[in-house]
């Protein structure tokens, strides 16, 4: 082995899956090392091409350049290289160097879906389901959510999940959508961890049990899932699988509302309207009123009007 072919074969175990990260690459690339890239992606080496893709995506060692980077991912891919051809699938999915394309983006997924690459058999499942780039077909979405998910995949666990709730390919079964969502929840899917926590409050494939219910919704929560912490807001107002504390639920309606979820909207407005758990101040109930209210807020609506006949009176 020469040691260009094994500087070559050290720059491809450091890139990894490249785009599956924010970051891309753990280091940044020198020129000498982008050379050997080059030179052997244009012999035709595949891991190289796919490795040069990369660095052109992500803008290391050479100026990012999305064009550039889809160009050599396309090289790799056709040479049968599964991570290229997943990537490549996300470039047209998301029209990054090439016009957006979601047919192409299922064609790429599938060629690397086929060599059992989970993340791409996660994608395709979802084109399958939304309808993207191939009919719509959800037993075809349910066959590669599982064979995703199977793999361990945790988006593919809590779409498979998904797919037990509603019925969607497959029989409606709430054992078996709890158990995928477990296996999400437990890998730090916060969608799934959400999921679980509202199997437990309806008893939906499981006990119902209050206290699991708020440990899955906390979970979710502290990763910013809106609709977590606004049910972890509502544990904590009835006092509901935790200790009743109206301050934390406050605090916990407040991140919610933030994001913008009209429930924890109207729960804060509440809130402040009455004291509960933040100091009564009716000018801070009406703003958060307000804002449940133009996201059609039925509640919100009532009590804003109610706050403002009592203010003329």
């Amino acid at each position: 082995m020469t040691m260009k072919t094994k500087t070559l074969l050290i720059l491809t175990i450091l890139a990894g899956a490249w785009l599956g990260s924010a970051s891309g690459f753990a280091e940044e690339l020198s020129p000498e090392q982008i050379q050997i890239l080059r030179e052997n992606a244009e012999r035709g080496d595949a891991d190289a091409q796919y490795v040069l893709g990369g660095c052109y995506c992500f803008g290391n060692g050479v100026p990012k350049d999305y064009a550039e980077a889809t160009r050599w991912l396309r090289k790799s891919a056709e040479q049968g290289n599964a991570s290229a051809q997943y990537n490549l699938g996300l470039c047209y999915a998301g029209g990054n160097g090439v016009p957006q394309n979601y047919k192409e983006a299922a064609h790429w997924f599938r060629k690397a879906a086929e060599q059992g690459d989970a993340d791409a058999q996660c994608l395709l499942g979802k084109c399958y389901y939304n309808g993207y780039g191939v009919p719509q077909d959800y037993a075809e979405a349910v066959r590669w959510f599982r064979k995703a998910a199977e793999q361990g995949d945790a988006s593919a666990q809590f779409f498979l999940g998904w797919c037990y709730v509603n019925g969607g390919g497959v029989p409606q079964d709430y054992t078996e959508a709890a158990s995928w969502f477990r296996k999400a929840a437990e890998q730090g899917n916060a969608g799934a961890q959400y999921n679980l926590g509202w199997c437990y409050v309806g008893g939906n494939g499981v006990p119902q049990n209050y206290k699991e219910a708020a440990h899955w919704f906390r979970k979710s929560a502290e990763q910013g899932n809106a609709d977590a912490q606004y049910l972890l807001g509502v544990c904590y107002a009835s006092g509901d699988g935790v200790q009743q504390d109206y301050e934390e639920a406050a605090h916990w309606y407040r991140k919610a509302a933030e994001q913008g979820n009209a429930n924890a909207q109207y729960c804060l407005g509440l809130c402040y309207s009455e004291g509960h758990g933040v100091p009564q101040d009716y000018k801070e109930a009406v703003k958060w009123l307000e804002k449940a209210a133009a996201q059609d807020h039925a509640d919100a609506k009532a009590l804003l009007r109610k706050l403002r006949n009592k203010s003329r009176n």
